[in-house]
This record gives C-alpha cells, sequence and structure tokens, in this order.
C-alpha cells in the first residue's frame, strides 16, 4: 500500500511539470539495489523509465557509481532490463579523466579495481595527485596509507574525490561510501578535497549542458538527500527524493535540505510528473 501522506505532501512540487523539459535520474537506489550479482531492479521502475521515454522528456541518468567502468555499468543495467545508453550515463570516473589531461596532473589511484580501465589511457608515473573513488574492499589500511604518503609528500597536495556520499544500500544493508575515506585523507593532510560528480554543481551543469537544458527545465530524482537532491537544487533544479535506496525517515526533518518533493518510489514520482503534464 502507498504512503498517502506522499501525494498530500508533495502537491506543490508536480505543478513545475508543465513547463518540465528533462529529467535527471540518479540509479542505484532509485532504479536498482546494487548487491551480489547484478543487483535487483527496484519495482515499477523498469516501466517509469519506459513511461518517461515515452512522454518525450529528455532522459539523462546521473551517478558517482565508481565501481565499474561506465560499459559495465550499463551492460549491468540492461541486464537487469532497464532501457538505458551509454552516451545517457554520467558517473565522476570520464570527467576525472578529462580533467587530469586539462590539468596536467598524474594520479594514484585509490579506486575499485573494476574502475582502473578507465584510466588506461592517463599518465600514473611519479604521481602529483590523489583519486579516491568507492574502492570498497580495497579501502585497506595499506592502501589508504599509500594514498595519504602520495599527498603529504607533495608540495601542493591535491585531493579528487570521485563523489562525497556518506554511505549507500545495498539488498544486504547499508555500506560506508567514499565520503569517510576522503574526510579521512582530509584530516590527515590538512586539504580540502575538490568532488568529481554529485554533489559538486560543474557536475550537474554538464549533464544539463549534454541536454541543452537550463536548470528550471529540468528535475533530478535520487534517494541521497544531499548529494542528488540538495546538489540539483544548489544548481538550480527541483530536487525529488524516493522513499528507496539509502532514504532514512530522518531526511524529511533535514536542517539544511528540503526535498521539493518526497514520493514512495521512482513510479509514483513519474506518474505524478506526467500526470500533472496532461493537465
Amino acid at each position: 500500500m502507498r504512503n498517502g501522506d506522499s501525494v498530500m505532501a508533495d502537491k506543490r512540487w508536480p505543478g513545475c511539470a508543465s513547463s518540465l523539459k528533462g529529467v535527471i535520474l540518479d540509479l542505484c537506489g532509485v532504479l536498482y539495489d546494487s548487491g551480489e550479482g547484478d543487483g535487483v531492479a527496484i519495482p515499477g521502475s523498469i516501466e517509469a523509465v519506459k513511461k518517461l521515454r515515452a512522454s518525450g522528456l529528455k532522459l539523462r541518468f546521473c551517478t558517482n557509481e565508481t565501481q565499474a567502468t561506465r560499459e559495465k555499468f550499463v551492460a549491468k543495467l540492461q541486464r537487469l532490463g532497464f532501457d538505458v545508453n551509454v552516451s545517457e550515463v554520467f558517473p565522476p570516473a570520464p570527467a576525472a579523466v578529462a580533467l587530469l589531461r586539462e590539468r596536467g596532473l598524474r594520479p594514484h589511484l585509490l579506486v575499485h579495481a573494476g574502475l582502473l580501465p578507465e584510466f588506461d589511457d592517463v599518465d600514473k608515473n611519479n604521481p602529483n595527485c590523489v583519486i579516491v573513488g568507492d574502492a570498497a574492499e580495497h579501502f585497506s589500511y595499506q592502501n589508504l596509507n599509500e594514498a595519504f604518503r602520495v599527498l603529504i609528500g607533495l608540495e601542493k597536495p591535491v585531493l579528487f574525490s570521485l563523489g562525497q556520499g556518506r554511505y549507500y544500500k545495498e539488498m544486504d544493508g547499508l555500506k560506508l561510501d567514499v565520503g569517510v575515506y576522503m574526510k579521512a585523507l582530509e584530516y590527515a593532510c590538512d586539504l580540502k578535497a575538490e568532488v568529481i560528480g554529485k554533489p559538486s554543481p560543474t557536475f550537474f551543469q554538464s549533464v544539463l549542458n549534454d541536454m541543452g537544458l537550463q536548470p528550471h527545465e529540468a528535475l533530478m530524482i535520487g534517494d541521497d538527500l544531499v548529494s542528488d537532491v540538495g546538489g540539483a537544487q544548489h544548481c538550480g533544479m527541483k530536487g525529488v527524493q524516493v522513499r528507496t535506496g539509502k532514504y532514512r525517515p530522518g531526511d524529511e526533518k533535514h536542517p539544511t535540505v528540503t526535498a521539493d518533493g518526497t514520493v514512495d518510489d521512482l513510479a509514483q514520482g513519474v506518474d505524478m510528473i506526467l500526470s500533472q503534464r496532461k493537465q
């Protein structure tokens, strides 16, 4: 049974749907829950994506996923039943590679083994910066200490973090995310990391540029109140949170971020948007 409060609480936000031209979706926790194998699609999400495509709205997927290359990640989504193309998915790693080339930086990588191929063409000799991603079980003391030693040995240390999430949800429960380890390196080296990915305004703007839309013409739907909703709002978009994935009841009383709408799941959010557009 659906939570009736969600529809009542959100009557203020579907009003923007009549002038909406595009929707940006988070992936993990919105379309699917990660875990063993490919994970599992959240009920109703496959059909919700199909409805968005049929509506004529522009659609992009914005994720902080950093445990696999974009191609392998999209292949997983397709196996789960989602109609998603590589060119529509925006993860942090390709943006990081472009930034490294632009600034002539050579990274020491503290990332998941599945992400390493994204950096195959990047010079990693004599590193002058560190990139940290969701390395999962690779976040050992030895690996963290190695990254620390690279940073502390640089005259001008540069730390990039692929996202800054505190935790995320897998099928067997919540897991610590990259932001926890980013903060440890910040503290140890007395520096501030540059975040590539959500909630960076630059990251959101790159997605909007690809869509050819202004911020007020797009809506972000995610499960992370701070990175998805707050990041989108800071960029000028509306932000809607789903009660799936990493959502916690306390999110609806957060001291600094208030979602423009909160829905039970992606299916309900899409139905509300599309019904508003018909009026």
